[in-house]
């Protein structure tokens, strides 16, 4: 329906991952298994944190919101490109091209402050370890996870508001696999300064925000652990932070890949490459790598596969 050479869109056309015929169903069985990887690994997490008494610690308070996190995350994006990889035409619907872009939005704000969080325990940990549990208070772990949710939900509303109240003109193809803000203003008629400035402030905030409070905590750990007098408590202190920072790298180097790229190389190409990266591999490696080199993730899973072995079949 045409009015003043604007469009009323119905849907969009995602231009998905990959256009040749020939890699889409290996593209699915790969994806596929990232997907189940990261759905299995990061509900085994939150139960697991949920179920054994000896994970009811602010540490794992904060992991198990961090695989809620990668598991909204995976899953706002990973079922559609799943089903795009299977169908002749990548369509989505308007609202839920609306709803994906407030979700992913709200998932990968929120997992920069969660991540954040996460710097600050270990920082109590390492640097008040006599006054971990007085500091990192059942309270304060709440206070420190409900702020973030709480902004990033506002974000997420203001910019996806913004971005679908603009508009479009008869074009709906989308230059990527889901519906990210920056490829969707591509297709808008309207001024769009207002909310590329909004998307770029925003996300300039939050990164450096985030980043600073992991910085500043790291500064601390580390001056902290130089003073230790013993090489084996140099040792345990660093392990403690070894997962986290090894989560951190990962994420960060992503994120700056893609947004510090100059304009003129900037390509949706490029992002769409990085954005699988933090939408689905992300997500399956997080739980991965905290089971793997945490010997009280280890134990929980030994505790509980010997429960359930002991249980009547």
């Amino acid at each position: 329906m045409e009015k003043h050479n604007f469009t009323v869109l119905e849907e969009f056309i995602l231009q998905g991952i990959t256009e040749r015929p020939e890699l889409q169903a290996p593209f699915f069985v790969l994806f596929l298994i990232i997907y189940m990887t990261s759905l299995v690994c990061n509900l085994g997490m939150i139960m697991l944190t949920n179920i054994d008494s000896k994970l009811h610690t602010p540490m794992y308070f904060f992991l198990r919101h961090l695989a809620f996190i990668d598991l909204g995350h995976s899953t706002v994006v990973g079922p559609k490109i799943l089903i795009n990889f299977m169908a002749n035409e990548n369509r989505i619907s308007y609202l839920w091209c609306a709803t994906q872009l407030a979700l992913f939005i709200f998932f990968i704000i929120s997992e920069l402050f969660i991540l954040s969080a996460m710097a600050y325990d270990r920082y109590v940990a390492i640097c008040n370890p006599l006054l971990y549990t007085v500091i990192m208070s059942h309270k304060l772990c709440w206070v420190l996870v409900l702020i973030p949710y709480a902004y990033s939900a506002v974000i997420s509303l203001v910019t996806t508001i913004k971005t679908f109240i603009s508009s479009f003109c008869g074009h709906n193809v989308v230059s990527h696999f889901f519906c990210d803000s920056l490829p969707l203003l591509t297709l808008v008629c309207s001024r769009t300064r207002d909310v590329e400035m909004i998307v770029l402030v925003f996300s300039s905030f939050n990164l450096t925000v985030s980043l600073l409070i992991v910085l500043l905590s790291y500064i601390m750990i580390i001056v902290a652990i130089l003073r230790m007098k013993s090489a084996e408590g140099r040792r345990k202190a660093f392990s403690t932070c070894g997962s986290h920072l090894t989560v951190l790298v990962i994420l960060y180097s992503t994120l700056f890949f893609m947004y510090s790229q100059p304009k003129s190389s900037h390509s949706f190409e490029n992002d769409k490459i990085t954005s699988v990266f933090y939408t689905l591999i992300i997500p399956m490696l997080n739980p991965l790598i905290y089971s793997l080199r945490n010997k009280e993730v280890k134990g929980a899973l030994n505790r509980l596969w010997k429960t359930l072995c002991k249980l009547p079949i």
